[in-house]
């Protein structure tokens, strides 16, 4: 038995050798982030204002382990793993995790299921692939381009958002060009033999730097959806299609910062339309006619960093429009609402989140279209400080008084395009290099048109005190 012991002993000593070798050749290194978040809500998991109650109190952790692996010179690997809990359990029977309920183990249950782990990023790259200037990277993967405008990683949210790409990139001095490929969602091999409910997602992207004291950028986007599987689980007649392109030009000049985009968007829109049959009727719902797709969007945006005066203050006037869909529209058989794809929308249309989907129907302004006007502005009171603030005055691009059809049933005649008005505030500490805390209030106070569409007649506030720490 002493033998078979220290035979056990040597093959163990000689697998932690072995693995620190291989782990040495491979140049791995780790990282991670631990980041802890109460947050005070003052709406409820539909939507509507719940001001006459409290607010819904809540803590959610996010915890991420990094493994970045240097193979060798061409070949490296990336690994995230992700567990994401809202403290405590569930105690009821109509909670879900989805609307701010307990992740299952509280301090009165065990630990013994926990799946929370999962695997939020892992993909390899290859460069120079197949001896071409092109880099190839394979796996889940975040896709972030243009400071979140069609393609962000929502990393506000919890979870945050990856997909499952295929990502070429080609870069050479102030030049690159990106081609994607994005599966985004894969029917079964029992019910969708012939993937007719498989979405494909194709991206072209360009840049240029040195452009107007900045960047221009354009982009093609693809999403390929014959079967409109974001609308409903069958396929018959729910095609939703977009293909967008647009640029985007971003820089500096004369000291004032300034960005300045345009997108379009064309395709079949039954699945968009059919989501929003409630409010709209569409003549070609009862028929297999498609429902065009034909919207727009375009920001602009113009600030200044004063650096040498106290306190570094900075000032931004910013101005966004998606557009919507109106009377001409719906007897067109067209859609009008621009759809946002996959867009980081906290960082767009207020902290509070009332807006994400803008005019592309559902709970944003019922496809409408959305205009959002906002003054923002920061101060540095002392050093690891940061003060901001923003104030936003939100429409809907098409003005409900004079369309009668596409307003919808709840809003009557003789209410205007105002949906209200939203203060956000947050504070910014970086308390050493590692851990950022940061704080946050909102309040929405809503207008007529706002109210009718969400069925309240109450505003609402929400607050954050956020600790990140990153290793």
């Amino acid at each position: 038995m002493k033998k078979n012991f220290l035979t056990a002993a040597a093959i163990t000593v000689i697998a932690f050798f072995v693995a620190t070798t291989i782990a040495q050749a491979a140049d791995v290194n780790f990282s991670g982030q631990v980041r802890t978040r109460w947050e005070s809500n003052g709406q409820s998991g539909g939507g509507a204002f719940n001001d006459a109650s409290d607010n819904d109190d809540f803590i959610a952790t996010r915890v991420r382990l990094n493994a970045n692996v240097n193979v060798n010179d061409s070949t490296s690997a990336f690994i995230q793993m992700q567990s994401n809990r809202t403290w405590g359990n569930n105690n009821g029977t109509a909670g879900t995790l989805a609307n701010n309920a307990g992740s299952g183990n509280s301090s009165f249950s065990p630990s013994d299921a926990d799946a929370s782990v999962g695997l939020h990023q892992a993909y390899f790259t290859l460069k120079n692939f197949a001896t071409l200037p092109v880099d190839l990277q394979m796996g889940r993967q975040e896709v972030v381009l243009d400071g979140h405008r069609l393609f962000g990683n929502t990393g506000w949210t919890t979870g945050a958002q990856t997909h499952d790409a295929i990502r070429l990139t080609h870069a050479h001095d102030n030049m690159a060009l990106v081609y994607a490929y994005v599966l985004g969602n894969e029917g079964d091999r029992t019910n969708d033999p012939g993937d007719l409910n498989d979405t494909d997602v194709h991206l072209v992207y360009g840049s240029l730097q040195g452009i107007l004291g900045g960047t221009l950028s354009v982009t093609f986007a693809g999403v390929v959806d014959g079967c409109g599987v974001t609308a409903t689980a069958t396929c018959s007649l729910q095609a939703n299609d977009i293909y967008t392109i647009g640029f985007r030009q971003a820089g500096q000049l004369f000291g004032i910062d300034y960005r300045g985009e345009y997108y379009h968007q064309w395709g079949d829109a039954r699945a968009d339309a059919t989501r929003n049959a409630a409010n709209l009727n569409h003549t070609a719902l009862a028929t297999q006619a498609s429902i065009d797709r034909d919207a727009y969007m375009f920001g602009l945006r113009i600030g200044k960093k004063f650096n040498n005066v106290m306190m570094k203050p900075s000032l931004t006037f910013w101005y966004d429009q998606l557009s919507g869909t109106d009377d001409s529209d719906v007897n067109g058989n067209e859609w009008g609402g621009f759809n946002t794809l996959f867009d980081t929308g906290h960082k767009f249309y207020g902290h509070m989140d009332l807006f994400l989907d803008g005019g592309s129907g559902g709970g944003g302004t019922q496809g409408l279209g959305l205009v959002d006007m906002a003054i923002k502005g920061s101060i540095q009171p002392m050093a690891g400080w940061t003060v901001k603030a923003a104030f936003h005055w939100f429409e809907t691009e098409v003005d409900p008084n004079s369309n009668a059809t596409a307003r919808g049933p709840q809003i009557a005649a003789g209410v205007d395009e105002d949906l209200g008005t939203e203060l956000d505030l947050a504070l910014v500490h970086k308390y050493n290099a590692n851990t950022v805390i940061s704080a946050g209030y909102s309040v929405f106070n809503g207008e007529q048109l706002f109210n009718l569409q969400r069925q309240t007649t109450e505003d609402a506030d929400w607050a954050y005190v956020s600790f990140d720490v990153k290793f």
